[in-house]
């Protein structure tokens, strides 16, 4: 097996473990942001932050790239077997739209002192996170593909 970054199939394709992975990466993340943001507001409107933007750069620009993606390239693909198959990351990145979605406003919430509101959304986010790392389950994905034009019926 190659151990290369630039074999990692990462691309138009992506490893269905990477997105289990930054599934439960993110869900950790959102996890300190909920149980700081009493004790140590700043800091858990600075990870709630970076997790936006994590969510916004997967989206926008790449999954490939992500920090989480390069962490699970660099540190755990090349300890694994090729994977069986690999899925279209389409549905992944929208996703990750979905997530940066409730993060942002969830930010903006709790920069505001809407604090319930930041709450619910964070804990929507970390429910959708946490489900796709325990089962592979991602909702958005699902919904990705139901909304997309032309899908056979």
């Amino acid at each position: 097996m190659a151990s290369s970054i630039g074999a990692c199939p990462l691309r138009a394709r992506v490893d269905p473990r990477l997105i289990r992975f930054s599934a439960g990466a993110t869900a950790i993340v959102l996890v300190v942001v909920l149980l700081l943001v009493e004790i140590a507001r700043p800091l858990a409107l600075f990870l709630l932050a970076t997790q936006v933007a994590v969510f916004g750069f997967t989206a926008f620009v790449s999954f490939q790239w992500s920090v989480w993606a390069q962490l699970f390239a660099r540190v755990i693909w090349p300890r694994l077997t090729a994977p069986a198959e690999l899925r279209d990351a389409k549905p992944p990145r929208f996703a990750q739209l979905v997530g940066f979605v409730l993060t942002a406003v969830a930010l903006i919430a709790f920069a505001v002192g809407l604090d319930v509101a930041g709450y619910v959304l964070t804990a929507i986010a970390v429910g959708g996170a946490a489900l796709n790392a325990g089962t592979g389950l991602c909702v958005s994905c699902r919904l990705y593909v139901r909304m997309r034009p032309g899908r056979p019926a």
